[in-house]
């Protein structure tokens, strides 16, 4: 993998920096970092989300006016997002970056932590020999944490009840492709939230416990950037 042993030099070079060795410590540190370099992408895919929520009432306006004529519809739907340059897709750029990261990180803790195995080392990074992974005392980040995995749930659990748009009324008849849009963002509401539970309790401690941090500093960006970002509502032309 090409960004473990990048990852795993990175977590040692600051393991023997920090003072108190804590592991817990050096994982937010991580997560600060991480989230300081992705910071200006995920802003991006914020105001992509903050425009297409603004949108939504002329998109379903839309949708009702051309409900028997879907082509219509289709390059009706290609015209508003140019007009307001929006890109559908960009909400997947995170995610999609995340993941290498992702298993990177997973590698780490079951490989560099859990079996102690530090012979990925870059010569210049000094070998502490071995890695403790209990942090703050009390919690061991190389194995599985039901406490952190439900904290990881609520994170995200706040993070998708922040993402849903919520559209003033309009007085249009919802389309039958709308509704079924609307029963999915519930769903994905709180199926993600309990798989995040599910997983987490499987995996190192250490990798849920990033994903707990990561999520709440990208709810707390979504927050700001989504005030900063206030605009006007989408005006539908009848």
């Amino acid at each position: 993998m090409i960004c473990y042993q990048p990852l795993l030099n990175l977590l040692v070079f600051v393991y023997n920096v920090v003072p108190t060795h804590d592991i817990g410590l050096v994982i937010i540190i991580l997560t600060v970092l991480f989230k300081a370099i992705t910071y200006p992408l995920t802003a991006k895919t914020i105001e992509a989300q903050k425009a297409l929520k603004d949108l939504q009432p002329k998109m379903d306006e839309m949708k009702e006016r051309l409900k028997d004529k879907k082509e219509e519809q289709a390059k009706e739907m290609i015209k508003l997002y140019k007009e307001h340059k929006i890109n559908p897709l960009s909400s997947c750029l995170p995610l999609l970056i995340q993941i290498p990261f992702l298993i990177a990180i997973y590698q780490v803790f079951s490989v560099g932590l859990s079996n102690g195995n530090l012979d990925a080392l870059y010569p210049v990074i000094n070998n502490p020999g071995h890695i403790n992974t209990l942090a703050f005392g009390f919690l061991d980040m190389a194995k599985p944490q039901w406490l952190l995995a439900v904290l990881a749930g609520a994170a995200q659990f706040w993070q998708t009840k922040m993402m849903l748009a919520k559209r003033p009324e309009i007085k249009v008849q919802p389309a039958q492709d709308e509704d079924m849009a609307a029963i999915m963002s519930k769903q994905m509401t709180y199926m993600m939230p309990i798989m995040t539970i599910i997983i987490g309790v499987n995996l190192p401690s250490g990798l849920v416990f990033y994903w707990f941090l990561l999520t709440i500093l990208t709810t707390l960006q979504q927050l700001i950037v989504m005030k900063d970002k206030k605009k006007p509502e989408v005006e539908i032309v009848k």
